[in-house]
């Protein structure tokens, strides 16, 4: 069974959740959920840990181990 077309879509998926952490931490828009703030640090481990994940699916996707 091959697992790289999984992979491929996964990384997509993990690198757009990343940019739009990056965007808010750039463009300081604020977020606010059921009138709680979210502070802008949350969104270092947004972009952060979705970051890590999307190379390493890039890198299962391209065959590398």
């Amino acid at each position: 069974m091959n697992h790289r077309p999984f992979c491929a879509v996964t990384a997509t998926v993990f690198t757009l959740v990343t940019l739009l952490h990056l965007s808010r931490l750039v463009n300081g828009w604020p977020v606010t959920i059921d009138g709680v703030s979210i502070p802008m640090f949350i969104s270092w481990f947004g972009a952060i840990g979705p970051g890590c994940l999307a190379v390493w699916g890039f890198r299962l996707a391209a065959g590398a181990r």
